[in-house]
């Protein structure tokens, strides 16, 4: 055995309990939360204009624009696994290392990005297929928001390394940072300036350059006082090709998650614009369950990756005992808030009373979005700190092929209820099939 193979042998034991889960979990639970009420906020100011078109344009754009950079997401989770990783075997310069090469892609791609919005716009406008006064809309969202690009997938890499630290107070700060300013300027420029969709867009495009800019000069200086990293250390070859397979593999496991969500909100635009618009709206009640849910899947990511790199069993199934419990006494309680509050919610988000109509018909699915997503989650996050890729990207396929069954037979008997049973379904198979096989890949990476 070699000395590096003798070092990643070693165990590092360290407990996990319930204070430590919540003290990763809360923090970013908080932070999360203000991404779905910034969609909340950007759907209220295009709302109050009135016009479904605008609101089902907006929705559009977010679906194309999501379905873009989320597939770049590895830069956020993949980080984050590498980095808990190291961080469980006491390599503070391999955390180092880890941002940096995540840094220099993320700027690469960001700036690709920008640079091709145009055949990204025609692409987003030829996929979904609405009206033309949604495409237009739509058009000028995506267009806008892809010049922050870079910016955007800048914040991937930083969070990813704070997560990846637990330093989840951190993750909290610059999370609100973009939200709240996000939120602030979508107002200002949308509502009060008159810009309507376009002033949405710039918002996030600011946004996203403060966060960055601020997140990056911590980062720097953080680094400054820790000593320089081995020359050739971002060259690291067999690290290199680490990154890139699990890059890889979290990539097309984001991009089909995605293409998931924009299948749904395709087959939302061919009901119709007003079904298109009332989904728009539901669908803020799945992200702001799944963000509430983000806080444990983020504690499982960082646990069970820092258990991995420790090689400590009893760590790593202690983290997913107890993210699953609280996982899913949250998603309980927030299922039943939905179900109280959800006509208030939808009331503030749309003045369209048809918009208002439909929405509250289709409510309880949006709501129980947060029990059917507990476990995919959960998993999601336990098998990203692992760095077990290539399970997450198999089984999103699988679970993606059981979602298309459903989109084939559910819609055309149920209409808009069978689509709304197709993701709960999607949902469901994510999270079993990931659960299914954990204990086989828990017994490969811990041999005792």
């Amino acid at each position: 055995m070699t000395a590096s193979e003798s070092a990643l042998a070693v165990r590092r034991p360290f407990e996990v309990d319930n204070r430590l889960v919540l003290s990763i979990a809360l923090p970013m639970m908080l932070a999360y939360l203000t991404t779905p009420l910034l969609g909340i906020v950007d759907t209220a100011v295009i709302g109050r204009l009135g016009d479904a078109a605008l609101l089902g344009g907006l929705a559009a754009g977010a679906i194309v624009f999501d379905l873009v950079f989320a597939t770049f997401n590895f830069l956020r989770t993949g980080t984050t696994g590498l980095v808990a990783q190291a961080f469980g075997r006491e390599e503070p310069a391999e955390e180092q290392a880890v941002f940096w090469r995540a840094l220099i892609v993320a700027l690469g791609a960001g700036f690709v990005l920008a640079v091709a919005a145009p055949l990204v716009v025609w692409a987003g406008a030829r996929f979904m297929a609405a009206e033309p006064a949604v495409t237009d809309a739509m058009t000028t969202y995506v267009a806008i928001r892809l010049l922050s690009a870079p910016f955007a997938l800048s914040n991937y890499a930083i969070l990813g390394y704070v997560l990846g630290r637990g330093e989840s107070g951190f993750g909290l700060g610059l999370q609100l940072l973009l939200n709240l300013v996000n939120m602030t300027l979508s107002v200002v420029l949308g509502l009060w300036m008159g810009w309507g969709v376009a002033g949405v867009a710039w918002a996030t495009v600011v946004a996203e350059a403060v966060a960055a800019c601020i997140g990056l000069t911590l980062l720097i200086l953080r680094f400054r006082r820790l000593p320089p990293l081995a020359p050739g250390a971002l060259r690291n070859v067999a690290a290199l090709k680490t990154m890139f397979a699990l890059n890889r593999d979290i990539m097309i496991r984001s991009f089909v998650l995605l293409g998931a969500f924009a299948l749904f909100a395709r087959q939302g635009a061919q009901l119709g614009t007003l079904t298109l618009a009332a989904n728009a709206v539901l669908m803020n009640f799945f992200l702001l369950s799944g963000y509430f849910l983000d806080g444990f899947a983020t504690a499982a990511e960082q646990l069970a990756g820092r258990a991995v790199g420790a090689r400590y069993r009893p760590a790593f199934m202690r983290a997913v005992q107890l993210t699953a419990f609280w996982g899913f006494a949250v998603s309980g309680l927030v299922s039943v808030l939905f179900l109280l509050t959800g006509d208030a919610l939808v009331a503030l988000m749309t003045t369209a009373p048809q918009v208002r109509a439909m929405a509250g018909d289709y409510l309880p699915w949006a709501a129980l979005t947060a029990v059917t997503g507990v476990l995919a989650f959960q998993m999601d996050g336990v098998f990203m700190g692992s760095t077990w890729s290539r399970d997450l990207r198999n089984m999103m396929l699988l679970s993606f092929a059981l979602f298309i069954a459903a989109m084939m037979t559910l819609p055309a008997q149920f209409g808009n209820a069978g689509l709304w049973m197709s993701l709960h379904l999607f949902l469901i198979g994510r999270g079993i099939s990931l659960l299914a096989i954990m204990p086989v890949r828990a017994r490969a990476t811990f041999r005792d």
